[in-house]
């Protein structure tokens, strides 16, 4: 299948090749929801996504590799460096790192606007030095380069049938929402790394602190309080997803399918996040295979469909990405609405 893909996107090069096969390898190791939404792209755009996503997993693990020895000081000299060669190889195409090689390669390709990887890597590099926000606004400047800029990313390889920037916010709105619904799911493993990502005025609004959620994760002994914060938290975020879920009709009509699936599947996690009594600090919720290959089947309907009606393709854009954008979620009141 990674020959087919390439060879659609007409990378013929051996070593971008090799590069892009790199970014889908870890694509299908790191993001499984995701990459299973990606196989509803057309064929010839599915490198790209690899590409956007590959890096943004090699830029993490430099970051949050448990099984790494390397100290502070050492994943921050390889987060620079990283961000040289990359500026390096948007600059000019310079090679050397595969993943780096494809990315730079995606980006002229589709005319990505720099600054948003530039974005990304600031907050990458904020993990090492930041280990909680104190509000949502603390958080919402983090997530923006960490997952906001991730969906701005994504427009120009996904196409829309509106002018861009009126796409953006929801874009942009729907990285967020993916990344909270991953903060939820995984606030125990981060905790395990020293960071803590909910903010603490939440926490304070239900009497949790950072303490008792570090209690209740080495005894393993769920509490009231925890579970009234996290359901709000859950809340919370699919109000983000309503904010993203008109953006999906933006798109161009092939691309809705692989969209709207990982939507629904982002979404199917906080439910069995609920279903699994918000246990997080315990265990890690999952999604039943049967259940995601369902939404899975439903995409490939939708994109069935598309295909019959004739909807054409994204085409590759000549101007650059736009403007960035904030995403204002409705945060402001940390009580509990159910």
């Amino acid at each position: 299948m990674t020959r087919r893909e390439l060879d659609a996107a007409g990378i013929t090069d051996p070593e971008l090749r090799t590069a892009y096969a790199r970014c889908r390898h870890l694509n299908a190791r790191h993001g499984k929801t995701y990459f299973l939404a990606t196989r509803l792209l057309p064929v010839v755009h599915r490198p790209a996504v690899h590409a956007l996503y590959g890096f943004a997993r090699w830029a993490d693990d430099i970051v949050d590799d448990l099984d790494s020895t390397a100290t502070t000081a050492e994943r921050a000299e390889a987060l620079l460096r990283l961000e040289r060669h990359l500026s390096a190889s948007l600059r000019d195409g310079s090679r050397g790192q595969p993943v780096v090689a494809a990315l730079a390669d995606t980006a002229a390709r589709y005319a990505i606007e720099p600054r948003h990887f530039t974005d990304f890597l600031r907050s990458m590099r904020s993990d090492l030095e930041v280990s909680e926000y104190a509000t949502y606004a603390d958080l919402r400047g983090y997530m923006h380069g960490s997952a906001a800029v991730i969906g701005l990313q994504m427009l120009p390889v996904l196409g829309t049938v509106v002018p861009r920037e009126e796409a953006e916010p929801h874009a942009a709105a729907l990285g967020v929402a993916f990344q909270l619904t991953n903060f939820l799911r995984d606030v125990g493993e981060d905790l395990d790394r020293g960071r803590l990502y909910l903010p603490l005025d939440l926490l304070a609004a239900h009497g949790v602190d950072r303490d008792l959620l570090q209690w209740s994760r080495d005894t393993k002994t769920g509490d009231r309080r925890i579970t009234s914060m996290l359901r709000t938290a859950a809340h919370l975020t699919r109000d983000v997803y309503r904010q993203a879920a008109p953006g999906i009709a933006m798109l161009a009509p092939v691309s809705r399918p692989c969209i709207r699936t990982a939507f629904v599947l982002y979404g199917t996690i906080l439910d069995a996040i609920a279903d699994d009594g918000y246990a997080v600090l315990h265990r890690r919720a999952v999604v039943p295979r049967r259940q995601r290959a369902a939404v899975a089947c439903d995409g490939l309907v939708r994109l069935a469909l598309a295909r019959t009606r004739g909807a054409p393709a994204p085409a590759r854009p000549r101007s650059t990405a736009p403007r960035l954008h904030g995403v204002e979620g409705p945060w402001s009141s940390w009580k509990e609405t159910a």
